[in-house]
């Protein structure tokens, strides 16, 4: 089974096209990650929030992303991290034109 890994935090900005020339390393680093398939970058400069959705192949990738993820954001600064980990109905999924390859 496939698992989403959803994430999201306080953060002050960037937002946009600064965000994207800020995190372009940051983006390319993510798909190293063991068992990553894609993220879905998600941000609201009208809530200061920021995060993303994310895709692995396995439910201990997702859980060891999040743990290195949630420290590597202590670093800078953001300490209260929401996040959940979901199985993804694969079916249903496709009926519905999700991508998850």
């Amino acid at each position: 089974m496939t698992y989403l890994l959803q994430v999201d935090f306080k953060m002050d900005g960037p937002f946009g096209d600064e965000m994207a020339e800020a995190f372009t390393d940051l983006a390319k680093s993510i798909n190293e990650e063991e068992g990553f398939k894609s993220k879905v970058w998600t941000e609201s400069p009208e809530t200061n929030e920021a995060g993303g959705i994310y895709i692995f192949e396995t439910k201990e990738t997702a859980e060891k992303y999040l743990d290195m993820h949630t420290k590597r954001l202590a670093g800078f600064g953001v300490t209260a991290v929401n996040a959940k980990i979901f199985g993804i109905n694969s079916k249903l999924t496709e009926i519905t034109k999700g991508s998850i390859k």
